[in-house]
C-alpha cells in the first residue's frame, strides 16, 4: 500500500471520527449538564453512540472493505470495545491527576483512541487478508 493512499485513509478515518466523536461529545455533555451524570459514565456512553456512526461509514468509506458484516462487524466491535476501555482507563486516570475541565481531557483522550482505533481497524477490522 502506498503511503498516499495510506494518508487518505488515515484522513477519511479521521473526518468521519469528528462525526463520531461530536455524537461522543454530544452524548456526554447532555448526559453531565442535562441529566446530571458523572463525566465518566458520560463519556462511556457518549463512546458508545459514536462508535454506532463510526462502523457503517468507515466500512463502506474509508476502508472499502469487502468483508462480510458478520466478519467485521465482531470485530469492530473488539476495536471499540478496546478503544471504550481505552477512553474510560485513561479518563479516570487523566481526571484524577489533572485539574483541568473534564472536556478538555476527553479532547486529549480522544486524540489517543482515534490512532488506537485507526490501526486496529486498518490492519484488522477491515483488512482484505
Amino acid at each position: 500500500m502506498s503511503s498516499r493512499r495510506l494518508l487518505r485513509q488515515f484522513l477519511s478515518f479521521a473526518l468521519i471520527g469528528v462525526l463520531g466523536t461530536a455524537t461522543h461529545f454530544l452524548v456526554l455533555y447532555a448526559l453531565v449538564s442535562l441529566l446530571g451524570l458523572g463525566p465518566l459514565a458520560g463519556s462511556s456512553l457518549g463512546a458508545l453512540a459514536g462508535a454506532l456512526v463510526n462502523y457503517g461509514l468507515n466500512y463502506r468509506l474509508t476502508f472499502r472493505s469487502r468483508r462480510k458484516h458478520r466478519d467485521a462487524l465482531p470485530r469492530f466491535a473488539v476495536v471499540a470495545g478496546g478503544g471504550w476501555l481505552l477512553n474510560g482507563a485513561l479518563m479516570a486516570i487523566l481526571l484524577s491527576h489533572l485539574d483541568i475541565h473534564y472536556l478538555l481531557v476527553q479532547v486529549i483522550v480522544s486524540g489517543i483512541v482515534l490512532v488506537w482505533n485507526f490501526l486496529a481497524n486498518r490492519f484488522w477490522t477491515f483488512s482484505e487478508g
